[in-house]
């Protein structure tokens, strides 16, 4: 009999998150999944077309069992995110104590906010089954850093349900080597951490420049650079009009920032753009479907990542990195830390710290300089660096026998 992972995960398809890509994988290698998620809403704030409290709240992808629980859409607003969190455990609460939803392994995939990992622990607890948990944004330091709940009180309370919630897990993986050490400072016994980095899904490969044809991405000769993915307040995209102002003041009108995507920090941005009046360097796109993502950059000279200044941003290592690097293109980064390290060991790109616009200027200027064969170098590097470190195969075969190592026997047919 196959054995049976209940993934918790508030976000999943058709939201675009690496653990769509897991879940799909582990059915391919026999392993029965169950995903217990919430009506997709991610990021605009509301429910996804076709989607609803009484529409689609079961349904079968790709051999996986969705089952959907009641969760307010989060909104605009940090009132509505607060609810759209409390109304995931409350919701999950309810299931984790009726379901008649028999499983051998409870994984939770953690990404903001580590709420939603609370159903996931009180359904292994029920069972008495082995729980691992899958690291990607800390916290409490996420919710007082990119939050900016300055509250003693509320972040104490936040700290002991992440005490909890650590303390009741078998296995604690984190998408970044400097988590490990973190979460291990939370009293946490090293020996149940592990790092584990995201990998890219197999559509994420280098695309010749001749399938670079995207109506999407003008092709006029100027030095095109692409963000894609979410447009929050965490990606520190804010500083983008200013580096662009900067451009402008010397005279370096060839550039254009291509920015892919939807998020709560949208259209503050466009407005910035239009008050700094440096709307010719912007093109803004609609979210596109992930699969689109490396013909765009193909369309583009390079790719940007972008974190705001923070002492949690400098520990992560964003999934996009792995997009990136996987199709083999050179990249920009704004940002501090673990992410500049792997960018500067693989020599896939050039980085600046994250707020400065006058470094960023300063860097996109000597990239859009380099000749043609030293930006076609930077890519090769890139998909070299991807292959050693992220390999797909790779990473789930370790993650098999992690989870095969657990108490509960828990070994995939």
């Amino acid at each position: 009999m196959n054995k049976h992972i209940l993934v918790v995960a508030q976000y999943f398809y058709p939201e675009q998150f690496r653990i769509n890509d897991i879940c799909e994988e582990w059915v391919k290698r026999g392993y029965k999944v169950t995903v217990l998620t919430g009506i997709p809403n991610y990021p605009q704030g509301k429910y996804y077309k076709g989607y609803g409290l009484f529409r689609k709240r079961r349904e079968n992808h790709k051999g996986i069992d969705i089952r959907r629980i009641p969760l307010v859409p989060r909104g605009k607003s940090s009132f509505m995110l607060i609810l759209n969190y409390l109304s995931f455990v409350i919701s999950g609460f309810f299931f984790s104590k009726l379901t008649r939803l028999h499983a051998d392994h409870v994984f939770i995939y953690e990404v903001s906010p580590m709420t939603q990992a609370l159903p996931g622990i009180w359904f292994a607890r029920r069972r008495n089954i082995p729980c691992t948990l899958y690291v990607t944004d800390l916290w409490p330091e996420n919710v007082e850093i990119a939050g900016g709940i300055r509250n003693n009180y509320v972040l104490h309370l936040i700290g002991k349900m992440v005490d909890y919630i650590y303390r009741n897990c078998d296995l604690i993986l984190t998408s970044s080597r400097s988590f490990v050490e973190k979460i291990a400072e939370r009293s946490v016994c090293k020996q149940k951490l592990e790092y584990w980095p995201h990998y890219a899904e197999d559509f994420y490969k280098q695309m010749p420049k001749a399938s670079a044809k995207d109506n999407l991405i003008p092709q006029d000769g100027r030095f095109n650079i692409l963000f894609a993915g979410n447009i929050g307040f965490a990606q520190g995209l804010e500083i983008l009009p200013e580096t662009a102002q900067i451009l402008k003041q010397r005279r370096c009108n060839s550039v254009r920032f291509n920015l892919v995507g939807d998020g709560r920090a949208k259209a503050n941005l466009i407005e910035q753009v239009k008050r700094n009046d440096v709307e010719e360097f912007f093109n803004f796109v609609e979210k596109q479907p992930a699969t689109r993502i490396p013909f765009l950059m193909s369309a583009c000279d390079t790719a940007l990542i972008c974190l705001t200044r923070s002492t949690v941003f400098e520990l992560t290592l964003p999934s996009k990195t792995q997009s990136c690097l996987a199709c083999g293109t050179p990249i920009i980064v704004s940002a501090d830390g673990e992410i500049c390290s792997v960018i500067k060991e693989a020599g896939a790109g050039l980085c600046s710290p994250a707020g400065d616009p006058e470094e960023l200027a300063s860097i996109i200027l000597e990239m859009s300089n380099l000749p043609k064969e030293k930006l076609h170098e930077m890519g090769r590097r890139a998909l070299d660096y991807y292959e050693k470190n992220f390999d797909k195969n790779r990473l789930l075969d370790r993650m098999d026998d992690l989870l095969r190592q657990q108490k509960g026997d828990f070994t995939h047919v």
